[in-house]
């Protein structure tokens, strides 16, 4: 495995929030297994075999394309892994920051299952750009 840091996402106006993305494994051709954890106030909550398909997309292309509109958009963006463990959304917020809701909501199907979400502030265009980079280069183990 390889020991490249984690990636951490934090809140710019509130530091006691954030998301990791940690423990990757398992890096093939076509998935990485991942863990996502989130924190806030009050709250802890992890998910350990968050699974990407095809690392190199998803997540992280997601990420270029908010870095790419940084001008602006109306509405929410979404993405989610296939299975739904991990879900993204981004609202365009004024003074030129990005909104993302990160949300954790794995055993959708079983009894017992739960959710959990936290929203964290990044800087539209090159900030976003960077976490874009660094979510890649975390998913592909490169």
């Amino acid at each position: 495995m390889d020991a490249r840091p984690d990636v951490i996402i934090g809140c710019r106006d509130t530091p006691s929030v954030g998301v990791r993305l940690c423990d990757r494994g398992g890096v093939d051709a076509d998935s990485v297994h991942y863990a996502v954890e989130l924190w806030a106030p009050g709250l802890t909550a992890r998910v350990d075999e968050v699974m990407a398909w095809s690392p190199g997309r998803g997540l992280a292309a997601f990420l270029d394309e908010l870095a790419a509109g940084y001008r602006g958009w109306d509405g929410e963006r979404d993405w989610q892994t296939d299975d739904g463990d991990l879900v993204l959304s981004a609202v365009f917020r004024a003074g030129g920051h990005v909104g993302l809701t990160w949300s954790l909501r794995p055993w959708q199907k079983a009894a017992g299952g739960w959710s959990a979400s936290v929203t964290t502030r990044v800087e539209a265009g090159e900030q976003m750009a960077l976490l874009a980079s660094e979510v890649r280069r975390f998913l592909s183990g490169r």
